[in-house]
């Protein structure tokens, strides 16, 4: 086709710079709407039911552990089968897919809506429930955005797709819970919770207009109990008879050990180093925030132009050496310009990070099992690090000091770097790929 051609058929894009034109097309637009909608629900009770349950006057030690609720998020992988096999009795006409989008989606705004009719002074176990019942609505509604958006996007998109993702991700949670705060200052929190469940309908409104995944295969009929409990864990059994699928496993379980102990532990750094809640404001949420927006857009861009492996070893090393700049802060002591430094670093790394490593999760998934396999793999990415910083990293700290913690969590980071350079020169990085991260939607079948 010649360039007047390719030109032509762009359309309106072609006027766009070639670095901005991936993220034009129709499938990663459809992921950063997406990306909102995943966002709401953990918003409703994380900060935004954290603020109401302060205001209504319930004790510090009950409010903190409604923290319990986000569990379902780690745990999701358990149910997330029966969303890749089970077929749904007439919506499920539409599509396996959408069916399911549009059911998550409306049992996600019900709960919501129910914990937003009650008064926590009133009846504050009651409340707790229907927390419970959020994250899990939450979760499971995670599961099949996370699915839909995969098989939504080619090979080549997931790294542009997981960037818009994100960027939908913080634009969602950013917005609904400002929007619940505005809402419940002028009427009341119940309204306020009615109001924001409506952020659900644009994934809705995204399976409406963009249908069933292009990428889509659809489940086997089950016919009896024992096929539902081979589907069951088919999914599971797939990816470990994969070549190397144990230190693939591993991997994603080790690579974020450093980054995440070293991030849970920022805002006791700041503390002690005797940072303003103005300071903090605004480097760590507002600068950090837009260093993390750009982090993204250059992830998506690295991704496109370096390709996926060297897009990971690339953010890997990044998010390793973002720890040594907290060890330089803590060193330096209180020092704006070397705040500014060290939170624009971390945030731009884990933009870049975020992007390149959920794209390569994505692309470790079969199709037939999207759901499961990509719930399995974000939860083992996460789920060790978070153990060990809530059993070990304030005894650590109290133990060695912050500069000493903050130069451990860089060599925490090492083995994750290390691993992945093994598995790319002994080509593991190829062979362990699911079909999500190479099959197109014109030879699926």
């Amino acid at each position: 086709m010649r360039v007047s051609e390719q030109t032509a058929n762009l359309g309106w894009r072609a006027w766009l710079p070639a670095g901005v034109r991936p993220y034009s097309e129709a499938a990663p637009l459809a992921a950063l709407f997406l990306g909102i909608s995943s966002a709401l629900p953990l918003t409703m009770i994380a900060a935004t039911l954290t603020t109401r349950l302060a205001q209504a006057g319930i004790e510090k030690s009950t409010v903190t552990a409604f923290a319990l609720t986000f569990l379902a998020y780690n745990f999701k992988w358990l149910w997330a089968p029966i969303i890749d096999v089970v077929k749904l009795p007439i919506i499920g006409r539409v599509g396996q897919r959408l069916s399911w989008l549009i059911l998550t989606a409306a049992l996600a705004m019900a709960a919501i809506i129910y914990l937003g009719s009650l008064d926590p002074a009133d009846d504050i176990a009651a409340v707790a429930v229907a927390a419970i019942m959020v994250g899990i609505a939450g979760a499971t509604f995670d599961v099949v955005i996370d699915a839909y958006r995969i098989e939504l996007l080619e090979p080549e998109q997931l790294g542009v797709g997981s960037g818009m993702s994100q960027y939908g991700w913080r634009i969602g949670a950013a917005t609904a819970g400002a929007v619940a705060l505005v809402v419940a200052a002028r009427t009341n929190w119940s309204i306020a919770y009615y109001v924001c469940s409506l952020f659900a309908l644009f994934a809705v409104i995204v399976g409406l207009i963009m249908r069933e995944p292009s990428r889509r295969q659809e489940p086997m009929a089950l016919k009896g109990p024992l096929e539902a409990a081979k589907a069951y864990v088919s999914p599971l059994m797939e990816f470990f008879k994969r070549s190397g699928a144990l230190i693939v496993l591993l991997f994603v379980l080790v690579h974020k050990i450093g980054d995440t102990l070293a991030n849970l532990t920022f805002r006791l750094l700041f503390e002690d180093l005797g940072f303003t809640n103005d300071e903090i404001a605004f480097y760590d949420v507002s600068l950090g925030f837009f260093a993390f927006l750009i982090g993204i857009f250059v992830g998506g861009m690295v991704y496109s132009r370096l390709g996926m492996k060297k897009a990971v070893m690339l953010s890997l090393v990044l998010m390793a050496i973002s720890n040594l700049s907290f060890a330089g802060l803590a060193a330096a002591g209180h020092s704006n310009w070397g705040m500014a430094g060290a939170i624009g670093f971390e945030n731009f790394s884990s933009g870049v990070g975020g992007v390149a490593v959920v794209a390569y999760l994505s692309a470790l998934c079969n199709l037939q099992f999207t759901g499961t396999q990509f719930a399995l793999l974000s939860a083992a990415a996460s789920i060790l690090g978070r153990f060990l910083t809530g059993t070990t990293a304030g005894t650590l700290i109290e133990g060695m000091g912050y500069v000493n913690f903050y130069l451990l969590t860089t060599l925490a980071a090492l083995p994750g770097v290390i691993m992945f350079w093994l598995m790319i020169r002994s080509g593991l990085v190829d062979r362990s790929l699911g079909t999500a991260g190479s099959v197109h939607a014109d030879d699926k079948d």
